[in-house]
């Protein structure tokens, strides 16, 4: 919502650069062949590296995807740092950029509110907490994968590092990089926490929309019982628990209902500018709310080979390059002291696999999205927070924002004891809570005599931000854990060290288990559910403890040899822990598991087909109505006869899918947006998917009629509105004949490079763009290609990457990448995959030694510079 979707096209602005002359120079000089290349880095031959305890190969096949031989666990972290750089370090540097709040130090004032709300949430200040808590091996390895990311920053610099630093050159933003370090790795898991972190968005918007709704309507936009339509995760009688500290129920004092109505009346525009704030956050970040994934495991019962099968494919917003890595990470004799056998996909910047398989499990990834974030109204006056127990002063901190072509800035960040003030980063949000504190007497006085129990009050409302992630985990510990573990027991363990981002872990070993894990920090609160913003100067709301790691829901082997998690909701009501109220409504669940079923026995080649499915979750709901509704004659019915022998299925070549899309959109944007306005507009999530399924039932319910309009409209008139609206729009978009149409050209991905790749300069965006490709599926779909209904068609989240392990032979197993192994622009492995990625294909995931051979094309050897070191001394 508040173009939550859509604004995943905003790319981070490049003011400075665009002043200058357009860079007619670049296009001249600095964009000759031998500019771009020279960056490009070697695959072959031999490099000395400092600190190394002997040699270590990489050898890359032909898509350039590296896998790693090396001696000792530093070694082969050391060369991971070092093969990262070559392909994405200024992926790398401007995403620690990000998450230090210093993009106006390389681009200029406009990236001023960006760094002033990450400098308010101090992602890198947790980051430097969280390191020296973490074990000794994770921190060794973390600076031996540092070690390796300097050395390759030592052998160049300028240009030989990659075009971008040209182009910061010309605009005098500092273009030669610092020494990386192991908090620049850290730093990044909270990045990814961030677009995973639970329903904060839901939070705010529902805070808003009772401002112009009855709650009857909120409610009918939230609908109630996600479980009873498509099931959960796990049943009953698949987990146990050892107890409940559940809800609690002892607040202090009761809250008024004035208080209640009075607070969401003063604090709505606070809470809008902040939701303003998340949106405008880059892209690679993300908003908040997590996208979704799939992820399935069935047991060797269900499959071809009489061995497990693990799929994988997690939606994130689209970005070029993929925001994973693919890599073989091998310890050539796996032992204690080098225990690392796996191939995966890794986050550049970060050492370790963070998605893959070892020699003996395989594990993937979805998003549990448990409610991990909480808003607090708070009531501050003269540099006093009001809490239950009284005043206290609001701690503060200065930081200063260097900017590129302009003075630094200093901010001063204020901090309650929930969290950081979110509210402050926005002049606008801080005289709206000045306003609403005046006009609403928001805070019960303790004491008649106490300043503003008279009504006046004279201070104002601040938004603070508890989460989760504002707190040091373990999560990097987990990641080398998970990478060694060898069975379930280990995995276990590996997973309760992964404290943020909460999510679904789904396991498969070669000794035919399956299992299902929850991990994360989930907090348990008083009094509350989490639903709403929380007036701080209460004990509601507040956190007191975390659900215990014993208590996270867990499945080893379920009877029917299958478990499917994506994202929705994963245990029923019994459950004695509130996990969440905003789950994914299931419809690719059911729908996996639908195909799961008819597909049986499955072989990979099924799993593949089953993340490529295209059925649209509203076919069911929807599609047969329009099916039975009379056709308009000529023009008007052109598109409604698409419809009356489709499938739902939306192939890029559809023209019926082209229309029924068109037709949804319509029939969002006609429903809803007269109650909601253009700001609160449906983005065409799973949720919307079920709200329009349970209105259809209702062909007099309020919503269908348009609150502008005199006349009461019903059902039937708003959806024949839409069918002629959508008829309209393709016209004009794709010309009057239907067979010209096509979902493929309409929902198009254009791959956009988060920095240069938004200048508006056309050779630098030709140089960092992928061109548009058609693509099928939609929202909510197994094919999960997210667009916004209420900005257009085109594409914006994805599947990221996929990825098939075949327990039987590891060497059958399949995966793909959104787009490549390198990120410097027009490199022949910049792009390489996006072809085989849209068109449904996959390549071969090389695991054993003798397979890894054959496919070798380049081979780098890096040799210690220092021969006189030995393997285990000192690094």
């Amino acid at each position: 919502m508040l173009e939550r979707m859509g604004r995943r096209h905003v790319v981070i602005g490049l003011s400075v650069i665009s002043v200058l002359l357009v860079l007619a120079v670049l296009a001249a000089v600095v964009f000759s062949v031998a500019a771009v290349r020279r960056a490009y880095p070697e695959y072959d031959g031999s490099v000395s590296l400092p600190r190394l305890a002997g040699d270590v190969e990489v050898l890359r096949d032909e898509h350039g995807i590296p896998q790693i031989y090396a001696d000792t666990a530093e070694d082969l972290f050391r060369a991971q740092g070092y093969v990262h750089a070559q392909d994405r370090f200024w992926e790398m540097d401007l995403r620690r950029h990000i998450t230090s709040g210093r993009l106006a130090e390389l681009f200029g004032e406009e990236q001023l509110a960006t760094d002033a709300f990450m400098r308010t949430m101090d992602w890198r200040g947790v980051a430097e907490r969280e390191l020296p808590q973490l074990a000794p091996d994770t921190r060794r390895y973390l600076h031996a994968y540092a070690d390796g990311v300097n050395s390759w920053l030592d052998q160049d610099s300028g240009g030989e590092l990659g075009v971008a630093y040209t182009l910061l050159d010309l605009t005098g933003a500092p273009s030669a990089p610092e020494p990386w370090t192991p908090v620049d790795s850290l730093a990044w898991l909270k990045a990814m926490a961030w677009d995973l972190g639970g329903n904060m968005s839901d939070e705010i918007d529902r805070a808003l929309l009772y401002d112009r709704l009855t709650p009857e309507q909120v409610e009918a936009l939230y609908p109630d019982d996600p479980i009873g339509r498509h099931g959960t995760i796990l049943s009953e009688d698949e987990f146990s628990h050892t107890g409940s500290i559940g809800l609690v129920d002892d607040a202090d004092q009761p809250l008024p209902p004035r208080v209640v109505e009075q607070t969401r009346a003063g604090a709505r525009q606070a809470l809008r500018s902040t939701a303003a704030q998340i949106e405008a956050l880059p892209p690679m970040v993300g908003s908040g709310p997590g996208i979704g994934s799939n992820s399935w495991v069935v047991d060797g019962s269900h499959t071809t080979t009489g061995a497990p099968m693990l799929a994988n494919d997690p939606h994130l917003s689209a970005s070029m390059p993929s925001i994973w890595y693919q890599v073989g990470l091998h310890c050539r004799e796996t032992g204690p002291e080098c225990p690392f056998d796996v191939t995966g996909f890794s986050f550049s910047g970060l050492p370790g696999v963070v998605i893959g398989h070892n020699e003996q499990i395989a594990w993937g990834f979805t998003n549990l999205n448990p409610d991990v974030t909480d808003l607090y109204l708070e009531y501050i006056e003269d540099g006093q927070v009001r809490t239950p127990d009284g005043s206290e002063p609001v701690s503060t901190r200065e930081e200063v924002i260097e900017v590129n072509g302009a003075d630094p800035v200093t901010i001063t960040v204020r901090s309650t004891r929930h969290g950081p003030i979110v509210s402050d980063r926005d002049d606008q949000i801080a005289a709206a809570g000045r306003a609403a504190a005046t006009q609403h007497d928001p805070v019960p006085p303790a004491d008649p005599d106490e300043p503003g129990a008279d009504g006046d009050a004279g201070g104002e409302i601040g938004v603070a931000l508890r989460w989760t992630a504002l707190e040091p985990t373990r999560t990097a510990d987990a990641i080398f854990a998970l990478n060694a573990a060898t069975n379930w027991e280990q995995f276990r363990s590996a997973a309760s060290l992964f404290e943020v981002p909460a999510q679904n872990l789904v396991y498969a070993d070669v000794e035919g288990n399956i299992g299902y894990q929850a991990p994360g920090t989930v907090p348990v609160r008083r009094d509350s559910d989490g639903r709403t913003p929380t007036p701080g100067w209460t004990d509601v709301g507040d956190w007191v403890g975390y659900i215990p790691f014993e208590d996270m829901p867990r499945v080893l082997n379920p009877d029917d040899g299958m478990i499917v998690a994506a994202n929705q909701a994963v245990v029923g009501d019994e459950y004695p822990y509130l996990l969440t109220d905003d789950w994914d409504y299931g419809h690719r669940a059911a729908r996996i598991t639908e195909l799961l079923t008819q597909r049986a026995p499955l072989a990979v080649s099924d799993m593949d087909a089953i993340q490529n499915d295209t059925k649209h979750p509203a076919a069911d709901s929807l599609l047969p109505i329009l099916q039975d509704m009379p056709v308009f004659p000529g023009y008007y019915g052109d598109g409604q006869r698409l419809l009356h022998d489709w499938d739902g299925r939306q192939e890029p070549g559809s023209a019926a899918a082209a229309y029924f899309n068109a037709v949804w959109a319509e029939l969002l944007e006609r429903t809803f947006v007269d109650e909601l306005g253009e700001d609160l507009a449906p983005a065409g999530s799973s949720r919307w998917v079920e709200v329009v399924a349970r209105l259809l039932e209702n062909p007099q319910h309020q919503f269908w009629d348009d609150v502008d309009t005199p006349e009461p409209e019903n059902r039937t008139e708003i959806l024949n509105d839409s069918l002629r609206a959508a008829r309209d729009e393709l016209t004009r978009q794709q010309g009057k004949d239907p067979a010209g149409w096509s979902w493929g050209s309409l929902h198009e991905l254009t791959l956009t490079e988060q920095s240069f790749g938004g200048s508006d300069i056309g050779i630098v965006e030709w140089l960092y763009n992928h061109e548009p490709v058609p693509v099928g599926g939609g929202s909510a779909t197994v094919l999960a290609t997210g667009w916004d209904p209420s900005t257009g068609f085109e594409t914006i989240s994805v599947p990221s990457m996929r990825m098939v392990v075949d327990l039987s032979d590891l060497d059958a197993s399949r995966w793909v990448d959104l787009t490549g192994i390198s990120g410097h622009p027009r490199h022949e492995h910049y792009g390489d995959q996006v072809a085989r990625w849209a068109n449904g294909q996959t390549l071969p995931m090389r695991w054993s030694d003798e397979v890894v051979e054959r496919a070798t094309e380049h081979r780098l050897v890096l040799t210690p510079s220092d021969p006189e070191r030995t393997p285990g001394s000192p690094s």
